[in-house]
């Protein structure tokens, strides 16, 4: 989110000297003309930033400038706001109070009845409803490996139960589709690696630190991948599993059959995964085309009716 940007930036400058384009592009993870574009903003909002140009030059606050509490708009405010309260649902320490206690400064007494109203308009808790106990612990031992350069050891439970024992550098804590990942160096596999924190156990940091090399940035957006691989599929649905189905494609995919039942073109990938989520939906739902995966439905079907017959 760019205001969020656009406060970390000021708050940045307000507390060192000056900074150079491409440290604080380095930092946000975007490019130095964003940057550039960034501070150009907070300009024309009133903040007077000067620019230093050459060898040990940067950006900079003019000294002896001070806030003025109004350069931030109620739904600027409410927007931060929103985006932080959502954030200490699920990772808790001293320095996301602060922050929030920093932002909440920000607002003039005039104004906090309206702010406070909009930020509680959109609730955003990313807290289980249920499920692995330790994802919060977790994500605090992650963060204290981060901030002090700490190898991570944990065992892993990958893909068909394989268990086996890491050694990781941590480069980066990602929260990704409802998940959290530990993205960093694996010395198992000699090369970089994306772990899911709810498959870990024993999660220990280790007293020794390491020297942080050239990272690689994880890919996170799969979407030209997916329109490459993923195909429609014909299934017939029962009606009180609509609201499931609707998780996974949008409502014009649909269309009625006799009063019970729709037909759904349904995106699908020929992998464990998505086979998991047709037999999930049980007796209510039938794959009707095409005939290889209809086939291949059944046989998985009649393999967990042998498993109970036995």
């Amino acid at each position: 989110m760019k205001i969020d940007r656009l406060v970390s930036i000021i708050m940045i400058l307000l507390n060192k000297k000056h900074m150079s384009a491409q440290e604080l592009a380095d930092m946000f993870e975007v490019s130095p003309r964003t940057i550039y574009r960034d501070i150009d903003a907070i300009n024309m909002a009133g903040i007077p930033i000067h620019a230093t140009p050459g060898v040990g030059g940067g950006f900079e606050i003019m000294q002896n400038y001070k806030i003025d509490k109004k350069v931030f708009s109620s739904a600027d405010l409410s927007s931060i706001l929103t985006g932080l309260s959502g954030l200490s649902n699920m990772i808790q320490g001293d320095e996301l109070a602060n922050v929030l206690a920093k932002v909440k400064s920000f607002i003039p007494a005039d104004r906090a009845k309206d702010i406070e109203l909009k930020v509680n308009q959109i609730c955003i808790d990313l807290s289980p409803w249920m499920g692995n106990g330790n994802i919060q612990l977790y994500i605090e031992i992650v963060k204290a490996a981060l901030q002090e350069s700490k190898l991570l050891s944990f065992e892993y439970i990958a893909h068909h139960g394989n268990k086996t024992a890491r050694t990781v550098e941590p480069y980066q804590l990602i929260l990704k589709s409802s998940h959290w990942y530990l993205h960093g160096y694996c010395r198992k596999r000699n090369d970089y690696r994306m772990f899911r924190l709810s498959r870990m156990s024993n999660l220990q940091i280790q007293e020794k630190s390491f020297t942080p090399r050239e990272y690689q940035k994880p890919a996170l957006d799969f979407t030209e991948i997916w329109e490459t691989i993923q195909i429609k599929i014909k299934i017939r649905i029962h009606k009180s599993i609509l609201d499931r189905v609707l998780d996974f494609c949008s409502y014009e995919h649909f269309s009625p059959d006799c009063e019970e039942h729709y037909i759904v073109s349904f995106p699908f990938i020929e992998n464990e995964y998505y086979y998991n989520i047709l037999l999930s939906f049980g007796d209510k739902c039938e794959c009707l085309e095409p005939m290889h995966i209809r086939t291949e439905m059944k046989r998985r079907i009649q393999k967990i009716s042998t498993l109970y017959e036995n």
